[in-house]
């Protein structure tokens, strides 16, 4: 099916059938390419200059010069917005997906006589299916898993540097579908202790305070650091520290950020209740504290996007495996 969409790519707006990546680039031989994700809210960018900040620092890492400057990279992300909102709905937002690889390997430089350079690539998806199928987990909240896959240390590669280089994501990925459709997995670090899911950040609330593992070992989130700003505004302390899966055990809640759907509550951890086992406090003041200031009710979107596919977001939790 043709979208009527169309992405960036190295300075071209082009239909999305036609935005094609050499088979020679760099990131299919070394998953050397940073990326960053961005919703709208109400066609709206939130916090795009936040995430262009992030995307350049993982460049500067990476030691990749994409050519643009960062309020270049901006022009073109609200352009191509503008050109593909016709695609959308009106109650329907997107992801902005930023996609940067060294461009092809020098290998294979024989094969394009007019040289090598870095390959930009900007699309955008509407983020309906990804919402209606997680609208019923805003009530239920997820399973919180800690897989066999531990996270990547750090003194191997920075978590900091939003990199395509995910393979460990992947194998906690592959092991969650052992517990069922509502499992997220929080990795543990090579000394046990908690660091991040796989693209979302992870939080815990214990006697009203919200915790978060070190930043040393995860991405620090825009959306982690959003929720960080709601709690510093509505009264509610936060202290980073280390954490072990046993604080998961005796925290009053948890919750995972992430970009796509903003906060999702966690009630079991590895099937067993936490705190209450249903959705706390902390989470609806924080929750709500964000849609007062956004405009956009998050979870009523998904609802709404439940409803337009004819997803029953009402229906009971599937029971995890082992």
């Amino acid at each position: 099916m043709v979208s009527g969409r169309v992405a960036y790519l190295n300075g071209a707006f082009v239909p999305e059938s036609e935005a094609k990546i050499t088979l020679f680039d760099s990131q299919n031989h070394m998953g050397d390419m940073v990326h960053e994700n961005t919703r709208t809210f109400g066609h709206r960018p939130f916090k795009l200059r936040e995430h262009m900040e992030r995307l350049y620092y993982s460049m500067a890492a990476v030691e990749i010069d994409c050519g643009l400057t960062i309020e270049q990279m901006e022009e073109v992300t609200l352009e191509l917005l503008s050109r593909n909102e016709h695609t959308l709905a009106p109650e329907e937002d997107c992801f902005f997906i930023h996609d940067v690889s060294r461009g092809p390997h020098e290998y294979y430089a024989e094969v394009f006589p007019e040289g090598l350079g870095p390959v930009i690539g900007i699309y955008l998806w509407p983020l309906t299916r990804i919402l209606a199928n997680r609208a019923r987990l805003y009530d239920s909240g997820v399973n919180a898993v800690t897989p066999r896959q531990r996270h990547v240390p750090t003194r191997f590669i920075d978590p900091k540097v939003k990199s395509r280089s995910r393979l460990h994501y992947q194998m906690a990925e592959l092991e969650m579908r052992h517990w069922g459709a509502d499992a997220w997995a929080i990795l543990l670090d090579e000394d046990g202790f908690l660091t991040e899911g796989t693209a979302a950040n992870f939080l815990l609330v214990k006697d009203g305070t919200l915790l978060s593992p070190e930043p040393r070992n995860i991405l620090r989130g825009v959306t982690r650091q959003t929720v960080i700003e709601m709690a510093d505004k509505t009264g509610i302390g936060f202290v980073e520290k280390n954490l072990e899966p046993y604080d998961i055990l005796t925290a009053d809640e948890a919750f995972f950020t992430t970009t796509s759907i903003f906060m999702m509550p966690a009630t079991r951890f590895n099937g067993r209740p936490i705190g209450k086992g249903g959705v706390g406090p902390v989470y609806r003041r924080l929750a709500n504290a964000f849609i007062e200031s956004i405009g956009v009710d998050f979870i009523e979107q998904a609802r709404l996007c439940a409803e337009r596919l004819g997803v029953d977001w009402q229906s009971p939790q599937q029971e995890h495996g082992d």
